[in-house]
């Protein structure tokens, strides 16, 4: 049995993620609190290193902190079935498209905004005229109103 302690700017260094970050799940439960050494100090045990570098790892794919802590208490029980997973992995998928998608109609309109730009004087500058206009009629993003530039 591994028996290695590590304080806790050292679980800090080893998965990228600040001690005041470390403390923080510590106190919303998402991090079991570790056990103290004689003097007081945090003693983390590779367990919690595995679990503070899941959690960094969903956070970098963009999970949300609830569906980071789902997924935790899934990986808790290796023999249930993966069906749960497998659910918060597809809607945040579905999320990330939606996300894709609407940044690429942020591209397309701003590409547009720009191009019309004719490089003269900021009086008859598209961008700013764009930007002027509260009634969205320029915009061909849905919602805003507009039938494009």
């Amino acid at each position: 049995m591994d028996t290695a302690t590590y304080a806790i700017g050292d679980l800090a260094r080893q998965t990228g993620t600040k001690v005041e970050l470390i403390r923080w799940y510590e106190r919303d439960g998402t991090m079991l609190p570790p056990a103290r050494t004689e003097g007081g100090h945090r003693a983390y045990t590779q367990a919690h290193l595995d679990r503070l570098a899941f959690i960094r790892h969903a956070r970098e794919l963009g999970f949300p902190l609830d569906d980071v802590r789902a997924l935790l208490h899934l990986s808790d029980d290796p023999d249930r079935p993966c069906d749960e997973a497998d659910a918060i992995a597809r809607q945040h998928l579905g999320a990330v498209r939606s996300r894709i998608a609407r940044l690429q109609a942020l591209e397309a309109e701003l590409a547009r905004m720009v191009d019309a730009c004719g490089h003269g004087k900021v009086g008859a500058c598209r961008v700013i005229q764009v930007l002027a206009d509260h009634s969205h009629e320029h915009c061909i993003h849905p919602g805003h109103g507009g039938t494009g530039l």
